[in-house]
């Protein structure tokens, strides 16, 4: 196969990604879905290994490409069979994220797998919007391991009724998982056609080559780090448990292309739900390289087969079941990427960015009163850090999240919330050489009680800025005027307001140079 022909096949299941999130899109029923974007896809081989992916959630995709493999090694697929799972033990992130696999037979073998993992506003938990300030995972919702949700083209009733009726909207989860359905329905059409124009062995030579070409590339991007150790620590402002400045600490060793990454010194796993599985963490690993990988580099496998991890088991990183981890999924893995930039910035000072606003500034709410149950998550954008050739962007999201923002117009047709402000941070961003970009501030006020629950990061501690550049604006959160803690759960009445003011990006370079 000649370069041509290969980019041609990676654009063509590159593709088949492309369409199942269209799918997914359009025929799902919640605003967290069809309006955010709180999706992803991808296409693996039959070892479970990453083939393509679109550009969707880094770490949906990156969690993904460390867990396949175990995932799908024990079980007894057949052609028409669809998993659905969300245990973040047994591959998962974390409970509101329902990952869907379809594996792809041609020819009498399975060549592969198409899969998908969306973010459900409810699964369940003890409070709504199922991100809950939960002390263990029980608490955060219905959790599925690895389950047969169709089997040979039959789907189980059964078992969709049970895992629907564990939500408080049934017409808009069915809807949802229906989607997720259509979504690999369409995967697997796309593919197999693929699969059958090419042959199975062409189709399984082309992904070698392409995982080859994928390495090469990474090799020499990595190659380009200059051999040694470097060392960084931050912290967590707190875990929503009274446990405050957990530290995360990182330690890359370069040889040659070879990269390896070592949390060990990160803070035992603690009591409150920022934990996360190890997938989780090498998401973050895996997104900070990649962001310095050419642009047409594949997103397969073979771009990642230089780097390994390591993180001590029971630590803040690499958590034992049962620790809570809803908030490890959307926190820790931000910062797990601030730390491994930290660390890369001594390495490469002229290549790497400030800290950009280092949360994702979650936000669940809802009511469980009898006849009005309704359930809302979003995350919230900020300033993007400055790097070595350009200001920061304000107010977007940045890192391991690749979602919109819900309109105003549909947040406020479909829940009884009003937007009173949505407007820059002005001032927010660190100074510098080039500055950092600015955060944003969304006020909502309330039409009715509501149970609202906060996760959020860097309220205690600020974005870094680099090169003498300095440091963006932590985040605020504000009830009726009056502070609230980082990480909390709280009863709203009509009428009343919230403010979430989110951080500012770092600043990079002495602004008198």
């Amino acid at each position: 196969m000649n370069s041509i022909e290969l980019s041609l096949f990676a654009s063509r299941i590159e593709a088949v990604c492309e369409e199942m999130g269209a799918v997914l899109q359009r025929t799902a029923f919640s605003p967290n879905i069809k309006d955010r974007l709180d999706y992803s896809c991808a296409v693996f081989d039959a070892a479970g290994e990453l083939c393509a992916q679109a550009a969707h959630i880094p770490v949906h995709l990156g969690s993904m490409a460390y867990a396949m493999r175990n995932i799908v090694s024990d079980l007894p697929w057949s052609p028409g069979d669809m998993v659905i799972l969300n245990d973040p033990y047994l591959g998962g992130t974390h409970l509101p994220d329902v990952t869907v696999i379809a594996p792809v037979f041609a020819a009498n073998s399975m060549v592969g797998f198409v899969a998908n993992r969306a973010h459900h506003a409810d699964i369940g938990a003890s409070t709504p919007g199922s991100m809950p300030i939960s002390r263990q995972l029980s608490e955060e919702g219905m959790i599925i391991p690895p389950t047969f949700l169709v089997q040979e083209g039959r789907l189980d009733e059964h078992r969709l009724t049970a895992i629907i009726g564990a939500t408080s909207n049934s017409e808009q989860s069915g809807g949802d998982f229906a989607a997720q359905i259509s979504a690999n329905r369409t995967g697997l059409a796309r593919l197999t056609a693929l699969v059958q124009s090419m042959g199975v062995t062409r189709y399984e030579e082309s992904l070698q080559q392409l995982n080859a070409y994928a390495e090469r590339l990474a090799d020499s991007c990595l190659g380009d780090i200059p051999d040694g150790e470097y060392y960084f620590e931050d912290v967590m402002d707190g875990d929503g448990l009274g446990n405050t400045d957990i530290s995360i600490v990182v330690t890359l060793r370069v040889s040659g292309h070879q990269v390896h990454v070592d949390f060990t010194g990160t803070a035992p796993q603690t009591a409150g739900n920022i934990n996360c599985p190890l997938s989780v963490a090498a998401a973050g690993v895996y997104y900070v390289f990649r962001c310095l990988m050419p642009p047409q580099t594949p997103a397969c496998a073979g771009s990642f087969r230089s780097i390994t991890l390591t993180a001590p088991e029971g630590s803040l990183l690499n958590a034992r079941r049962p620790a809570a981890v809803a908030a490890g999924n959307v926190e820790t893995s931000t910062r797990v990427v601030d730390v491994v930039m930290g660390a890369l910035a001594q390495a490469l000072p002229d290549k790497i960015p400030a800290a950009s606003h280092g949360s994702m500034n979650n936000l669940a709410m809802g009511s469980r009163v009898a006849g009005a149950e309704w359930d809302y998550y979003e995350t919230i954008g900020g300033g993007m850090g400055a790097g070595p050739e350009h200001d920061g962007i304000s107010a977007v999201q940045t890192h391991m999240t690749n979602t919109l923002n819900t309109p105003i117009e549909v947040l406020e047709s479909h829940y009884p919330l009003r937007i009173c402000r949505y407007a820059l941070r002005e001032g927010s961003g660190g100074e510098g050489k080039y500055r950092g970009g600015n955060g944003l501030i969304r006020e909502f006020e309330f039409l009715s009680p509501t149970t609202v629950t906060l996760l959020t990061e860097r309220r205690r501690h600020a974005p870094w800025g680099l090169q003498g550049g300095g440091d963006g604006q932590p985040g605020n959160n504000l009830h009726n005027g009056g502070v609230l803690p980082e990480k909390t759960c709280f009863e709203i009445k009509s009428g009343e307001r919230l403010m979430i003011a989110t951080p500012g990006g770092g600043g990079w370079g002495d602004e008198d140079h």
